[in-house]
């Protein structure tokens, strides 16, 4: 990864023949489900409907709920104005992820790669300050992932 950091893959069968780096989650989300068809749909209208959740996502989930965690958990010295900042748009953001879940069991239609993104950080809501009682679909979108086998089985790895 030019930006040194993780994630990053190499893809030894690339679309060339040849290997392929792939850097940071949302590319390699994209990459991977172009490659395997799975989990990224083909119709247009259903992948930017997809495309938009992972990019509301990588823009603002993933990005504010990681400043929540430093400055609410890692910090060394405890700043209430970034606090209060984080702590509000997080619920800002759960708010939104709550209402676009309303009569859908997934963000974007059926699972997908959206849905793979915002997991994680969503799993860590009580680093957040965030009561899921408050947040009910997301509530039980959280425990509809986390009952799927594959999911199991990746939170069972310790790294």
């Amino acid at each position: 990864s030019p930006n040194n950091k993780i994630p990053a893959i190499v893809d030894q069968n690339g679309p060339r023949g040849e290997p392929i780096s792939v850097f940071e989650s949302g590319a390699i989300l994209q990459y991977l489900g172009r490659k395997t068809g799975l989990f990224y749909p083909t119709d247009e209208q259903e992948r930017v409907e997809v495309e938009q959740w992972l990019m509301w996502q990588m823009g603002g989930f993933g990005p504010m709920l990681g400043q929540n965690h430093h400055f609410n958990k890692f910090a060394p010295e405890r700043i209430p104005y970034a606090i209060d900042r984080y702590i509000n748009e997080t619920k800002r953001l759960y708010t939104v992820l709550n209402k676009q879940l309303i009569g859908q069991k997934f963000v974007a239609g059926e699972y997908s790669i959206a849905d793979m993104a915002i997991l994680p950080w969503a799993l860590r809501y009580e680093w957040q300050g965030i009561q899921l009682e408050d947040y009910p679909y997301v509530q039980d979108y959280i425990e509809r992932l986390t009952a799927r086998s594959a999911i199991q089985k990746a939170l069972s790895i310790q790294v």
